[in-house]
């Protein structure tokens, strides 16, 4: 997968990417996942609170896995910044457990950082998933409002 550069306007590379970049992630579809290269480095790296993996491939079989495992997930942009080679971003992610019909939100944010031709280099998201996503579990939610409770009476 070779990319051709587009010319770079005035402004940092984050901001020139940026908006191609947010406006992916929030149109992002499971049959999208073959053109990550529009957006990511050969050997980008991508980390979680789940997975920390490098390169194309294994990115696209963490987004391949969320498609697989969630009903209808997308992500808003709420918040975006850039400076020089670096953006940030704060989000919601919106899905459905499968068979749910009640819909989840998960808040978090992302660090990014792109090389010379506005491509992600590396993309590490930051987001609580005890809070965001264990205690909305049915069986093992109960249990972390618990230890949560626990843990602030000292």
């Amino acid at each position: 997968m070779s990319v051709t550069p587009l010319p770079t306007p005035p402004g940092s590379v984050a901001q020139q990417a940026l908006p191609r970049v947010v406006a992916f992630f929030e149109g992002l579809k499971a049959q999208d996942l073959g053109h990550l290269d529009r957006i990511y480095a050969v050997d980008a790296g991508f980390k979680d609170p789940f997975n920390e993996v490098e390169g194309l491939l294994e990115i696209e079989a963490v987004f391949a896995h969320m498609f697989r495992a969630l009903d209808t997930p997308h992500f808003v942009v709420r918040d975006r910044l850039a400076q020089g080679n670096q953006a940030f971003l704060t989000w919601d992610f919106r899905f459905r457990f499968k068979g749910d019909t009640v819909w989840q939100v998960v808040r978090g944010a992302t660090h990014l950082r792109f090389d010379a031709h506005g491509l992600i280099a590396d993309h590490r998201d930051y987001w609580d998933a005890a809070e965001e996503l264990y205690e909305k579990l049915p069986v093992l939610g109960g249990l972390m409002r618990w230890l949560k409770r626990r843990a602030m009476r000292g």
